[in-house]
């Protein structure tokens, strides 16, 4: 096992140079289990340079040799409303890459990956993919194309003209990893590669991504980055369980101030019934406890 540079970091700084296509070919090929080819890379959030964007997120739009849109992101802050994030970022690059005046069938098929470091949703997977699917309410059957419509849009399903998600949870992978996909998993948590793991792309992380290759400046910047990452997951769970702390103080604050006043409610009730047995008026009663009471 070597230690190669983070996916996260490559994103950004390295994996836009067309020699190092082949890193994320691999991945992609090995997530959406065919072969995939990077025609070119397109505008992306990534250039942006501020402190805070290196650490925080990379998105990168990549277009595959049938002329199909592959939007990756990595993702290292918690991020409460992460899925509407990804739709609106599918349905942003759906309406961007149509021309006006297109008909409808020039829709792109759109493919949203998504890297994320941190305790998105509650599953017990580690690898999550969503598409469309129409189910009828009675019978609960698919809604199919007709034959026409497979042969025009050269698809089976329609599931395969909607975007589709991936979500890859990477840091909840603690186990030895078995297949192409878990080896590549294994390397988006750690930046190390097995020995013997064999997926398509990690022989050119191997080659391209190692922290030795790296000058001292570089270096230097590649370290700062990863601290940032400790320092935000840090936050992070501060921030949770300060957020925990702070609920139980203020429940038991409030419990025992609800307490205190149904306690002198209770007391000035029996006072008033009391009162009431010994023959005073309301007049008196209402002078005596400073409240209004009926007859």
């Amino acid at each position: 096992m070597g230690n190669y540079i983070r996916f996260d970091w490559a994103m950004k700084r390295l994996l836009r140079n067309k020699a190092n296509y082949s890193v994320l070919e691999g991945l992609l090929t090995t997530l959406l289990n065919e072969n995939i080819k990077i025609k070119n890379l397109l505008e992306s959030e990534s250039n942006q340079e501020e402190e805070f964007d290196k650490y925080n997120r990379v998105d990168m739009l990549a277009e595959n040799s049938r002329g199909e849109l592959v939007l990756i992101e990595v993702q290292n802050n918690n991020e409460y409303a992460y899925f509407q994030r990804m739709l609106f970022g599918t349905s942003k690059l759906v309406t961007e890459y149509i021309n006006r005046g297109d008909g409808y069938e020039k829709v792109r098929k759109v493919y949203s990956i998504n890297i994320v470091y941190f305790s998105l949703g509650h599953g017990k997977d580690i690898v999550y993919h969503g598409k469309t699917e129409f189910r009828g309410i009675h019978e609960n059957d698919i809604l199919e194309l007709a034959p026409f419509q497979k042969q025009t849009f050269n698809v089976d399903t329609v599931s395969q003209l909607y975007p589709e998600y991936y979500i890859l949870k990477v840091n909840d992978f603690n186990k030895v990893a078995t297949t192409p996909l878990e080896e590549w998993i294994y390397y988006l948590n750690t930046g190390n590669i097995s020995d013997d793991a064999k997926a398509p792309g990690l022989d050119a992380v191997r080659k391209r991504l190692k922290v030795d290759n790296m000058s001292s400046s570089e270096k230097g910047a590649y370290y700062r980055h990863l601290d940032n990452i400790v320092i935000l997951r840090d936050n992070i769970f501060t921030e949770r369980a300060e957020g925990r702390a702070e609920g139980r103080v203020e429940g038991r604050a409030e419990g025992l101030v609800e307490g205190i006043e149904k306690g002198r409610e209770k007391a000035i009730d029996d006072i008033v019934k009391k009162m009431k047995e010994l023959g005073f008026s309301d007049e008196q009663i209402a002078q005596a406890t400073e409240i209004s009471c009926g007859s």
